[in-house]
């Protein structure tokens, strides 16, 4: 499937072909092009920008774009054309990126954080971050904004958690701009994408929960839909039992808690969800070990089920340093592996390089401190 702006460049070179365009005739504005195939200013920028490089035309400052007085042999020139995506700063190259974030913490996203800037220092590029606190409405502004000033030359967007893609996002990749997801990948969507196996991930952790015993096992998470984390990390739990005896081995699920989210917390989401937890606990008695998806909801469970407990819990990521909280069974990605990736794609598609869309990075499991263990 052609790019947005490849149909632009096209539909444009079939009308010179053709003679509709001669020497000298002027070329649709940005604006007219945006207007006519419905894209972005941006998207129809690329098109007349790929159309000069082909040198089928020239764009002259205060007038307007115009076809060439001597075109080159158009028999040579083959659709869809296929210009550098920021041409005026290849010279200068690996420029600047930017990173848009939700959020970073000592149990997840400061390590990630460390390492895109340690390899951008390391490769010479510039590095802009730019944090969306989990809303989607920012996450789109910053997205927008950063492409539109044409200050960076490419993205590494973490994206936030939601039951929609953010637009803003989606344009970016069917325009084919350099773009780098990390964390998460948009379902369906050809876009570079890092993350965990988090299928894989979380199915071993689950089987580790299996191995020593445990029957009844709960997934706690807020609600997955469009979030690809969640959505993965629940298909793993549920794989963790496929093998295992149904009479004997019960999967549960509660996901339903929303206090973790960005945005979301509030002294009121907070009791609720606690007291959704108690709810829980109450009706599956049966329930000795929990799943959560990530660190914050452990420690809501560990508040909620109170101590002493017999219930072990278990999560994804933890802060390395016990003081920033208790530790538990849980999956370490590797955030550093992670970011460094991302930075070598990224500034790979500025080379004008192809790369995978799927790089999976490795995850281990990690036994809460001896210190601890009674706790778990």
């Amino acid at each position: 499937m052609a790019l947005l702006y490849e149909r632009i460049s096209t539909h444009v070179l079939e009308e010179i072909r053709r003679g509709a365009l001669g020497p000298g005739d002027r070329v649709s504005s940005e604006m007219e092009l945006a207007a006519q195939f419905e894209v972005s200013r941006i998207t129809s920028k690329r098109a007349l920008e790929v159309l000069r490089e082909a040198g089928l035309i020239e764009r002259i400052r205060g007038k307007g774009s115009f076809v060439v007085q001597h075109l080159p042999d158009l028999d040579g020139v083959t659709a869809p054309l296929k210009g550098s995506l920021r041409p005026a700063r290849r010279s200068q190259l690996p420029g600047s990126i930017a990173l848009v974030i939700p959020d970073v913490s000592e149990a997840y996203g400061l390590e990630l954080l460390c390492a895109i800037e340690e390899r951008c220092a390391e490769q010479g590029a510039n590095l802009i971050v730019r944090r969306t606190r989990g809303r989607q409405s920012d996450e789109e502004q910053a997205v927008t904004s950063l492409v539109g000033s044409g200050e960076v030359d490419g993205l590494i967007v973490f994206p936030v958690h939601g039951d929609f893609y953010n637009a803003s996002l989606l344009r970016q990749v069917l325009d084919g701009y350099p773009l780098v997801l990390v964390d998460r990948h948009l379902s369906g969507i050809p876009v570079s994408a890092v993350h965990t196996d988090n299928v894989a991930a979380s199915r071993a952790l689950t089987e580790r929960l299996l191995d020593l015993g445990h029957r009844h096992i709960a997934f706690v998470s807020p609600p997955p839909l469009n979030t690809s984390s969640i959505e993965d990390r629940l298909e793993g739990f549920r794989a963790a039992f496929a093998e295992r005896e149904p009479g004997n081995y019960q999967a549960h699920q509660l996901t339903e808690l929303r206090s973790t989210l960005p945005g979301s917390f509030s002294p009121e989401s907070v009791l609720s969800d606690l007291e959704k937890i108690r709810a829980f606990r109450d009706r599956v008695p049966e329930v000795t070990a929990f799943v959560a998806c990530e660190y914050n909801l452990a420690r809501m469970l560990d508040r909620a089920l109170g101590q002493p407990r017999d219930q072990v819990i278990s999560c994804f990521d933890s802060p390395g340093d016990p003081i920033a909280g208790p530790p538990y069974l849980h999956v370490r990605q590797n955030q550093r592996e992670m970011g460094r990736q991302a930075v070598d794609l990224l500034l790979a598609q500025l080379r004008g390089e192809s790369v995978p869309k799927l790089s999976i990075v490795p995850f281990e499991l990690v036994d809460p401190t001896p210190i601890d263990a009674h706790r778990n």
